[in-house]
């Protein structure tokens, strides 16, 4: 599976997928501590993940044996899960669901210690990781994530230099300016939305934060309207809407693909896609693979400012946790540990790193100097979000939101777009009102 296809449905697969209760009650309050003595650490684990390329090509396999070299006495199996949510919730409602996995978006993170040994306290991990507040429940944490990501465009440099744009636009006007500038002066869809696949999509929530360098910005979608004017999803959906009417994007995005997008982006016939840090290397290797310029694939952000500087958000990927229920829980927390901090992932995938002191990925050194802030949004009220998405049936998170903004821009839906914000506007306001009490 590719690796985002899962990631872009992990915040909104709560609101999808019905709780599973699970048997975790009796063990809550475990921990699952760093062992002192590698030579002491024995057992077998399984590690459950969404990665069935790396499982398939041994990747995973060479990691385990690197492991090994630090904790010989433990033995590592993969099992790689295609439809990942689904299965995954279904093997919750008992013990076994492997020593290590990903946190799977149906548990609540409330019932996080039913169903995860912790990993530490929160002043403890916060030192030295990020994102430890995404997963703190009661002042512990609960699961650790190998790479964190962040939202931008992924784009073929050669073509915006081509159609005469060097910098980086500062505004949605501007880049609007960008995209005209392609389509009048190169042959390249300027730009790609990835319709079909529909996950691709879901990116665009994660404008909120950027736009206006706000790490409170899921605060204020709990408290207020995001389609109230100059809000950050408003700024970003009215640039997604924008694009389409104008004309600057595939002609019938019905019919697009995401395979091979990758390939058509690197040898220039499209020019730029919203997407994140993690597809980076993807479309870097697909060049490799059709024989083009792999720095020709850029990465810019949002076209906003605050201050004078741009923002981007940055947040984990997902998170590691150990079953509460594992035999094993000592070589489970040695895998999590080593995984994230001396594997290599991180840098085997250009991603940035969840350690505090860890230099950002070469790739991202335009960002560095252009000084761009990478902002950690607080995700404190991310629970009562998602409650009030899923009561209003907005799906923030979920495709269809995205897809019907794109079907009115292209003409295949009837309405305006200040009709279609006010029927947004309108139902979460509603759900605010019950959401969380």
């Amino acid at each position: 599976m590719n690796r985002r296809t899962v990631l872009a449905m992990v915040a909104g697969a709560a609101l999808l997928i019905p709780g599973c209760t699970g048997t975790g009650a009796a063990s809550k309050g475990a921990d699952a501590k760093a062992p002192d003595d590698p030579s002491k650490v024995t057992g077998t684990i399984k590690v459950l993940t969404v990665r069935t390329d790396l499982v398939q090509d041994g990747t995973m396999k060479r990691y385990a044996a690197e492991f090994n070299k630090t904790y010989p006495k433990v033995k590592v199996e993969f099992e790689a899960l295609t439809n990942y949510e689904s299965e995954v919730k279904i093997r919750m409602n008992t013990e076994n669901y492997g020593d290590v996995l990903l946190i799977p978006a149906v548990i609540k993170k409330s019932d996080y210690p039913k169903f995860f040994a912790s990993l530490g306290t929160r002043e403890e991990r916060a030192e030295k990781y990020r994102f430890t507040d995404f997963t703190t429940v009661d002042g512990k944490v609960y699961g650790q994530s190998p790479v964190g990501v962040s939202p931008g465009f992924v784009y073929n440099k050669r073509v915006w230099k081509e159609a005469g744009v060097t910098d980086w636009p500062t505004t949605p006007a501007e880049f609007l300016a960008g995209l005209k500038a392609i389509k009048a002066k190169t042959d390249a869809v300027p730009y790609y939305t990835n319709f079909a696949a529909g996950w691709t999509l879901t990116s665009w929530t994660y404008v909120n934060g950027s736009v206006h360098c706000d790490p409170k910005a899921t605060d204020k979608l709990a408290e207020g309207d995001p389609w109230a004017e100059g809000a950050d999803l408003r700024v970003g959906d009215t640039l997604l809407y924008d694009m389409v009417k104008q004309g600057l994007v595939e002609k019938d995005p019905t019919t697009s693909n995401w395979e091979e997008s990758k390939p058509r982006l690197a040898k220039g016939e499209i020019a730029t896609q919203w997407l994140g840090t993690w597809a980076i290397v993807q479309f870097q290797d697909a060049a490799k693979k059709a024989g083009v310029n792999p720095d020709d694939i850029g990465f810019m952000p949002f076209p906003a400012q605050t201050d004078g500087r741009f923002c981007a958000v940055v947040s984990p990927d997902y998170n590691q946790g150990v079953n509460i229920h594992s035999r094993h829980k000592a070589a489970a927390r040695a895998w999590i540990d080593w995984f994230t901090d001396k594997s290599g992932y991180v840098e085997d995938n250009l991603a940035i790193s969840p350690l505090k002191d860890a230099p950002l990925p070469q790739v991202l050194k335009p960002y560095e100097d252009a000084g761009v802030e990478f902002i950690e949004v607080d995700d404190g009220k991310g629970a009562e979000v998602k409650s009030i998405d899923n009561q209003s049936e907005t799906g923030i998170y979920a495709p269809e939101y995205r897809q019907n903004l794109v079907d009115l821009a292209r003409g295949a839906r009837k309405g305006s777009l200040e009709d279609f914000f006010a029927d947004l506007s309108k139902r979460w306001s509603e759900a605010r009102k019950t959401a969380g009490s």
